[in-house]
């Protein structure tokens, strides 16, 4: 008895235009989202080789609106607000790749073991990771902060820390998710070690989520790390943060209000660009959205 043929169906050609329409939006959306975010990245690599002014130059008059010599104007100590939001640019960049390396080593690490993890070890693992996305970042950032000086590097550190405990959570369930697969037990009964089934199995079908996730703990990073700035528990003077650019020009808003709209629109430019850039990842890298589209 001859086994059936199966039968290849053709896809339908009435949904080729929407599958192709679809696919124009995802591209349009990551398109946009590397625009934006690449505008503040590439200021931020400028910054690197040349300013316009120096940073702490104070000759300039100060609360200028923009004019030739000063593109944003000036601040109320006569620094140039272009120089400044092009610091600003470095800085947001660095809190959110420094924030999310911390959030990505500690978090994969914790929840894989914690998905190893059996009985009373995986509940216990599992209430303070809970217990962790529960903390208040700013509650953190001021223990920390308490226990060393005000800088950059302890904004990073507050913010890496509460941000790996939901990239732990995540991991764990997706973890679990794999390990549940037929293929790697198999693996696993055929003697594979626990190393090489994370290496060899876990990772590399858990990763396309994870980096759409740590793409928008990047858009977060970078929240947390100006409202710290904004409450002086971030960089210190001189170091021109966005957040401290915010909360310096507060008091000078209706005189110069440049102050306050550049770095705040070069926030938003960035955390939507990245944001956008994780929509076009997910769009592009988890295969069952790709089927439903």
């Amino acid at each position: 008895m001859t086994a059936p043929v199966p039968t290849i169906t053709s896809p339908d050609p009435a949904s080729a235009p929407v599958l192709r329409r679809r696919g124009r939006r995802r591209s349009v959306t990551l398109v946009a989202g590397c625009v934006l975010a690449g505008f503040v990245v590439l200021m931020a690599l400028v910054s690197l080789f040349w300013l316009p002014y120096d940073p702490q130059d104070t000759t300039g008059d100060r609360l200028t609106g923009p004019a030739g010599s000063h593109i944003l104007g000036t601040d109320k100590l006569g620094r140039d607000l272009f120089t400044q939001a092009m610091t600003g640019a470095r800085i947001a960049l660095e809190a959110g790749l420094g924030a999310v390396a911390i959030a990505a080593v500690l978090g994969v690490v914790l929840g894989v073991l914690a998905a190893y993890a059996q009985g009373w070890v995986d509940d216990t693992l599992s209430a303070l990771l809970d217990i962790l996305i529960a903390f208040p970042t700013l509650l953190l950032a001021m223990l920390i902060v308490s226990a060393r000086a005000a800088s950059l590097g302890s904004a990073v550190l507050a913010i890496g820390l509460a941000q790996s405990a939901v990239v732990a959570r995540l991991t764990r369930i997706l973890v679990k998710r794999v390990l549940a697969q037929d293929y790697v037990t198999a693996a696993r009964t055929s003697g594979t070690g626990r190393l090489r089934t994370v290496l060899g199995h876990v990772l590399p079908n858990i990763w396309p989520t994870l980096v759409v996730n740590l793409a928008l703990q990047f858009g977060l990073a970078v929240l947390a790390e100006a409202g710290l700035s904004y409450l002086g528990l971030g960089a210190p003077p001189p170091n021109a943060s966005w957040g401290r650019m915010l909360q310096e020009a507060q008091a000078t808003f209706t005189t110069a209000p440049a102050g306050a709209i550049a770095p705040g629109v070069l926030l938003v430019i960035l955390v939507i660009g990245v944001n956008l850039v994780a929509d076009g990842l997910r769009d592009t890298l988890d295969p069952s959205r790709r089927r439903s589209a």
